[in-house]
């Protein structure tokens, strides 16, 4: 199973970008999956998660300006992220786990240890 990850850059305070995370190898449905981030000289932080039930769960620094979902034609997952802050600077990954697992469940008692991850994508907000 491989994840691929696009659509980072740089972004001034108060814009948005879309990232995307394409899963090669597996249906995504099959998948509980979500989005952590890792700025310089932190740890790496859970953001959201999308469940296998279509539940999903976001961490208190982005809820109500990110948004996840999952595009089962296309087999991608997606990361909608507005009213971009400096604070939101990170590498982002998005992970995935062949279980069965709710949104939040994926993200708090999988996460770091979830076996498929991307290669992450620059995020800059200046």
């Amino acid at each position: 199973v491989q994840l691929v990850e696009s659509g980072g850059g740089s972004v001034e305070a108060g814009g948005s970008l879309r990232l995307s995370c394409a899963v090669h190898g597996r249906t995504i449905s099959d998948l509980s999956m979500g989005w952590f981030r890792q700025a310089p000289g932190k740890e790496r932080e859970a953001v959201a998660g999308f469940g296998t039930d279509d539940s999903t769960y976001y961490t208190s620094s982005v809820k109500g300006r990110f948004t996840t979902w999952r595009d089962n034609a296309e087999n991608i997952l997606y990361l909608e992220m507005n009213s971009l802050k400096p604070a939101d600077t990170a590498t982002y990954y998005c992970a995935g786990a062949p279980y069965r697992y709710s949104g939040s469940w994926f993200l708090f008692n999988l996460g770091s240890e979830a076996p498929y991850w991307g290669q992450g994508t620059q995020v800059t907000v200046s």
